[in-house]
């Protein structure tokens, strides 16, 4: 099977949406060097290959429909994306879990699985929840699940529910997604050094189009991703109310190192262990740095904190909290409607996730001294670590 190379994804993508126009040029670089990292660096297999490539063009597919949608509808640009309540992370520390609570209340928005990848045309109230696309989306959850079982109990997402951001970000290509699915080294570098305003940009347009249709509310997001790109992401919603959701890092390294493992292990049958132990530790770590250092130059932009202990073991008061922390009311039919899917959703109903920090060659007690500072900064509790 022949590399993939960006110049022929763009004229495939062309073809077959039969448009032209990807709007500004900033995606093109990062779709460059992500492309030649996956040659070079990823090691994939021959399903690899074809599912990495489907998914770039599938990527570049809908920015074209996106920007195309945009041109033929002027009146999205004043379109209004207000106070977004965005949770920016950290890793494996409930913020998929989270997004669902907050998901429940009628008066949010999420930015939900197929949609993420289908926005054109806008959902409207009738097919935001169900039909054709979402059936779509849903049957490409289940193939994934099928080929690769483990990732039901480790990030299972359906398609009418809340998804991360990377999802769209990614169409711009600078997003982790990539990272997770694949591992490139060399892209990893370029992104971390990338001005991400760009990404960000297009996100909100995005948006833009999504509740065009009539879907509205205060939109609620998420993404780890968010943590290493604050400076963007404020630049582009600078009304944004932020939460951080913190969780001991021992656990959140072997967690985040069990889901990169099993999810790129789908695409390749080589060992990347190593790389994805030292690679995904010190993006947790960037992550805290570049979060701090925001907080530090910008006190007055208000981060609602949070414990995984607490999420976990009170989902309702820890919501109302997040609420009143963005100067929100919790109303009792939201109340009401968390209190109901955490009834109907106990945890570990789609299976238990397994992680030992062992198995990635790192060790506990050298990951603890490491994130010392992050521990006491946000007096994160130690947790058991599950093996």
């Amino acid at each position: 099977m022949p590399e993939i190379d960006a110049n022929d994804l763009i004229d495939a993508a062309r073809e077959e949406a039969r448009l032209e126009d990807f709007g500004p040029d900033g995606f093109r670089e990062g779709l460059g060097i992500l492309c030649e990292s996956l040659s070079l660096e990823a090691r994939l297999n021959d399903l690899g290959r074809f599912a990495m490539r489907d998914t770039l063009l599938a990527a570049l597919m809908t920015r074209l429909r996106v920007v195309d949608w945009v041109h033929r509808h002027p009146e999205l640009k004043a379109e209004s994306i207000a106070a977004p309540l965005i949770v920016i992370g950290m890793f494996r520390a409930g913020t998929t879990f989270l997004g669902r609570l907050l998901d429940q209340d009628p008066a949010n928005r999420s930015l939900l699985r197929w949609e993420a990848g289908d926005p054109v045309p806008p959902p409207s109230r009738s097919n935001h929840r169900s039909g054709r696309r979402v059936d779509a989306a849903q049957f490409g959850v289940d193939m994934l699940e099928q080929m690769n079982p483990a990732m039901r109990a480790i990030h299972h997402e359906d398609a009418d529910g809340p998804t991360e951001c990377i999802s769209v970000l990614s169409q711009d290509f600078k997003s982790l997604s990539w990272e997770a699915i694949a591992n490139v080294p060399g892209y990893g570098r370029w992104l971390l050094a990338a001005d991400q305003h760009s990404a960000y940009e297009y996100h909100r347009q995005v948006l833009q189009v999504l509740q065009s249709g009539g879907v509205r509310g205060r939109w609620t997001l998420k993404s780890p991703h968010h943590a290493i790109a604050l400076e963007a992401l404020t630049a582009v919603y600078p009304d944004a109310r932020l939460v951080l959701v913190h969780r001991d890092p021992v656990v959140l390294c072997a967690s985040v190192c069990s889901l990169i493992r099993t999810l790129s292990g789908t695409f390749t049958d080589a060992d990347h262990t190593e790389y994805i132990a030292e690679h995904w530790t010190a993006m947790l770590e960037e992550s805290v740095r570049r979060v701090n250092t925001f907080r530090d130059a910008d006190p007055e932009h208000p981060i609602v904190d949070v414990q995984y202990a607490d999420l976990i073991g009170d989902p309702l008061a820890t919501v109302r909290s997040i609420y009143a922390g963005c100067d929100s009311e919790l109303t009792e039919s939201a109340r009401a409607a968390i209190a109901a899917y955490v009834q109907s959703h106990p945890k570990g109903a789609l299976g238990s996730h397994h992680y030992d920090v062992t198995e990635y060659g790192l060790d506990a007690g050298e990951l603890r001294e490491r994130f010392s500072g992050y521990a006491h900064r946000y007096a994160v509790p130690v947790e058991p670590v599950r093996t």
